[in-house]
């Protein structure tokens, strides 16, 4: 059975991990996803990501970044485009995440960014998701 929405299983698997303290999770890959995955890394919210080559298919090895605590550092992650209803913002709409404390991540004709790196590029784009 193919699947309708990826992104939304990347994200969903990413907090089931979470709720049970696993180091890391395996999610199938795509050019979206790895782009997902660098603008994480990218904005601190996760360790790091590998590749996985299985004979059958090339997955992401997500590794969860935690605090001194043992708290996960992403203490919500929730997808707002989704394959029914697209939402599309232009330069001068693009979401500011809990005042500024967490991201969105847009898909943009300059490629999968935060909502504060499009914002320096005067760019819009997608809202794939919301993480803080």
């Amino acid at each position: 059975m193919a699947m309708t929405d990826p992104i939304s299983d990347m994200l969903t698997r990413i907090r089931n991990a979470m709720a049970v303290d696993k180091r890391f999770v395996d999610i199938p890959s795509s050019n979206m996803k790895k782009r997902i995955a660098f603008v994480l890394k990218e904005e601190s919210y996760i360790e790091d990501f590998i590749f996985i080559k299985d004979e059958i298919e090339q997955k992401i090895r997500i590794f969860i970044k935690y605090d001194h605590k043992g708290k996960a550092v992403i203490s919500g992650i929730e997808r707002i485009s989704k394959p029914g209803r697209r939402v599309y913002v232009n330069r001068n709409e693009i979401p500011r995440v809990l005042d500024g404390l967490g991201i969105s991540i847009l898909s943009t004709s300059k490629g999968v960014l935060s909502n504060k790196v499009a914002k320096r590029f005067g760019i819009g784009g997608e809202v794939l998701c919301n993480v803080w």
